[in-house]
């Protein structure tokens, strides 16, 4: 079997993990946290970074530090993971769904322009697998109607964005920004977030609502509610031995889509588009059968797997969620793009241990299976 994800670890993450172990700190304090705090703020050109236990809780806590009013309403992709919805829900915010660029899966900008109302607080640009929201156009549009952004960059570490005639990393744009470091990105503490910010009180928020708001006098007295959503200095001292491999890894990932691009040329698929503004990362490897494809994706993914090749589908859009429709929401919205590339679309083995035969081998079943 080639797995769809397998991560790499060929640096000195047992080095440092050992270290905690033999030192004691194995819990939410510690240099490890300190230290990849620092150094991913540098990396993505921010101020303050705030690690946290995962890419989930990274955006209900960014959600929750702009302080919105309740009933708010917060602008973001039906093409993506469920967490980002999640994060407005649970802040008390109305989430206002969006469609997709058929290119690059980003959200459509044309269509978030058409659903700006007076209510209207904030926009989440979501990177989709590697490939950059056009920020240079959602910071203009914030910009004129004043609203907030909150930027998803879990699928997105080394994504770069040009704005205004220079490149930005992707995390380094808006109001505060998220990533992930779950197993499958690209670098990886296991499980693990972040939350980034150039803004001080702003980031002395997040991190007193990162851990229950404790008081700095009285530790049990409480001015303001938060969560236990603290990274440990495990998962942190792996992040420090990830990231010093991170140039290395994202060369292996673009070294990975062009065997794959050259691979599968001519087949009846769309192959990952990037943008003359956008540095791709590619997070994952993600193709869509052409309309003339007779199968869909599901059935495509059950033959790739009968060969010995682990896929993964597209996100099922938030306004088809079953949980969703049962609490109401999205009843009368219109997505087609991102309709129908959850229908037709999923991502090939795109993990950091993923070898150059093993692509080969990926390519030959799949030109076999379309052929």
């Amino acid at each position: 079997m080639i797995p769809v994800n397998e991560p790499l670890l060929p640096g000195r993450e047992l080095e440092y993990i050992t270290d905690c172990i033999t030192t004691g700190w194995i819990s939410s304090a510690g240099k490890y946290i300190d230290r990849f705090e620092r150094e991913w703020a540098a990396y993505c050109g921010r101020k303050y970074a705030v690690a946290v236990s995962n890419g989930t809780v990274a955006l209900e806590l960014a959600v929750s530090a702009l302080d919105i009013p309740a009933g708010g309403e917060v602008i973001l992709p039906s093409f993506t993971i469920v967490s980002c919805l999640e994060a407005v829900l649970r802040n008390g915010l109305k989430p206002v769904l969006v469609d997709c660029d058929p290119r690059t899966y980003c959200m459509d900008i044309e269509d978030v322009t058409g659903k700006i109302v007076s209510n209207t607080a904030a926009i989440m640009p979501v990177h989709i697998y590697g490939h950059p929201v056009d920020m240079q156009a959602f910071l203009a549009l914030a910009k004129k109607h004043g609203l907030r952004i909150v930027e998803d960059a879990a699928e997105a570490h080394g994504a770069e964005c040009l704005v205004e005639g220079q490149w930005h990393k992707c995390g380094s744009f808006g109001d505060v920004s998220t990533f992930s470091f779950y197993a499958n990105k690209n670098i990886t503490c296991g499980e693990g977030g972040m939350v980034l910010t150039d803004d001080l009180a702003t980031a002395e928020k997040l991190r007193n609502r990162r851990s229950l708001c404790f008081g700095t006098k009285e530790r049990f007295r409480h001015d303001d509610r938060g969560w236990n959503f603290r990274m440990t200095n495990i998962q942190a001292a792996m992040g420090c031995a990830q990231l010093e491999q991170i140039d290395r890894f994202i060369t292996r990932k673009l070294e990975m889509a062009k065997r794959y691009n050259e691979g599968l040329q001519g087949l009846p698929l769309q192959l990952p588009h990037v943008e003359p503004w956008a540095r791709t990362s590619v997070w994952m490897y993600a193709i869509v059968l052409d309309d003339s494809v007779a199968f869909d994706a599901v059935e495509f993914a059950r033959r790739l797997m009968d060969q010995g090749v682990q896929t993964r589908p597209f996100f099922m859009g938030m306004h088809q969620q079953p949980v969703y429709r049962k609490m109401g929401l999205f009843q009368d919205g219109y997505y087609p793009v991102a309709e129908r590339i959850y229908r037709r679309g999923l991502y090939l083995p795109s993990g950091q241990a993923i070898t150059d035969e093993e692509i080969k081998i990926v390519i030959k079943i799949v030109r076999e299976i379309l052929s």
